[in-house]
């Protein structure tokens, strides 16, 4: 054993460590830990649970309850070294505050059991809201996915002897039927915004892209190449209750150059004058390269949830197909499939890590695609015996 670590098994140690001396008997306090994994990350469990005991922050764990470890998961991981995004951070809060600690939090987290999961994702469904309604199928799967990661940090941290989140499954989520205009209602709401509303560049930019509305928030001129007809996505515009924040995108197909079709470059070039113009008039200068394309008048961002409501807003006022903001991206998508662009094509243009993300979400688009094949086959077998 060396400082306070020792192989139990092939990816198994057991870790020692001292507590406080107790405060009415003033007794050695030692406890044991069994982790798996490797030692470097047993090493890092020792760290942290000397770090806890001084902070006076230890719970036994066989008494603590699944609310502590909810605490304490969120504190010495999901808080720390930018484990997970703000947004995301965000919402796992909300999802442990609402629906885990009111429902199992007292639970003993070593007593957790698949069935009370069972019965849990059953009264979330009935009734886990607040105002006594039950929560939607999506909303408890992703209750399923908090509890999931959690209880796996538990497993590894030696907590637990096992994941019981992993045989666990959580309420069947139906496939939603994704959201598309077609090319008249497209044409429709060209012509109903194009001079009633300053955001009708960025509406033009979005069917013309299918980028996100949080990476149209980011985009700046430097990104833009007017003349070569094609952009960059080099960040993307997050909002959270803490504020907005520019970040880099998850993934590396999220970095992505995308070619411009001639109308929207002409949408461009004319919202890049028009927006000097108003500079000028404002004594602000001709935009720098890092300016933002899209903004307020005095350059500030435009928050991507203001954006959403300001577009339910225009479809209220203007009476256009009733489609989220979302939906531009899926036409776009549609639009290219309809002209035959191939999946890997539509996957980096969109941003998607893989081209089965892709057909996840538009395979069923892709329709009569077998067909295609069974003709492409028959054409081929018709040369053949006549060469």
């Amino acid at each position: 054993m060396s400082e306070g670590i020792s192989r139990r098994g092939k990816n198994s140690w057991r870790i020692k460590f001292d507590l406080p001396r107790d405060p009415v008997t003033g007794e050695r306090q030692t406890r044991y830990h069994t982790v798996r994994g490797t030692r470097k990350e047993a090493e890092a469990e020792r760290i942290r649970l000397l770090h806890a005991a001084h902070k006076g922050n230890y719970v036994d764990p066989s008494k603590m309850t699944v609310a502590e470890f909810m605490e304490q998961w969120d504190r010495d991981w999901a808080s720390a070294s930018n484990n997970l995004s703000p947004k995301t951070l965000e919402r796992y809060r909300q999802l442990i505050r609402l629906g885990i600690v009111p429902h199992i939090g007292s639970v003993k987290l070593q007593q957790l059991k698949p069935l009370r999961l069972v019965e849990f994702y059953a009264k979330l469904s009935r009734e886990g809201r607040e105002d006594g309604g039950g929560y939607a199928p999506r909303t408890v799967g992703q209750l399923h996915r908090v509890l999931y990661r959690a209880l796996g940090h538990a497993v590894r941290w030696g907590l637990v002897q096992q994941n019981v989140a992993a045989i666990v499954d959580p309420p069947k989520v139906e496939a939603a039927e994704i959201e598309i205009l077609t090319e008249d209602q497209i044409r429709a709401v060209l012509a109903a915004l194009r001079a009633t509303t300053s955001l009708y560049p960025l509406i033009c930019l979005a069917l013309a892209t299918g980028m996100r509305r949080g990476e149209l928030c980011a985009l700046r001129w430097g990104d833009v190449d007017l003349e070569g007809g094609s952009l960059r996505v080099e960040q993307s515009l997050e909002q959270t209750a803490a504020g907005l924040r520019f970040k880099s995108p998850k993934t590396k197909h999220g970095r992505r150059s995308i070619s411009l079709p001639a109308y929207a470059v002409a949408e461009l070039k004319a919202h890049w004058a028009n927006q000097n113009e108003k500079r000028l008039a404002m004594g602000l200068g001709k935009a720098p390269e890092g300016a933002l394309v899209f903004c307020h008048g005095d350059g500030e961002p435009l928050k991507p949830d203001n954006l959403s409501k300001e577009w339910r807003r225009l479809v209220k006022v203007r009476k256009l197909p009733r489609v989220t903001f979302h939906a531009l991206r899926h036409t776009h998508a549609s639009q290219l499939i309809a002209a035959g662009v191939d999946v890997l094509t539509l996957s980096r243009r969109l941003g998607h890590g893989s081209p089965a993300i892709t057909l996840g979400v538009y395979g069923h688009i892709f329709g009569d695609s077998d067909d295609k094949a069974a003709r492409a086959l028959e054409a081929a077998f018709q040369r053949a015996k006549t060469d």
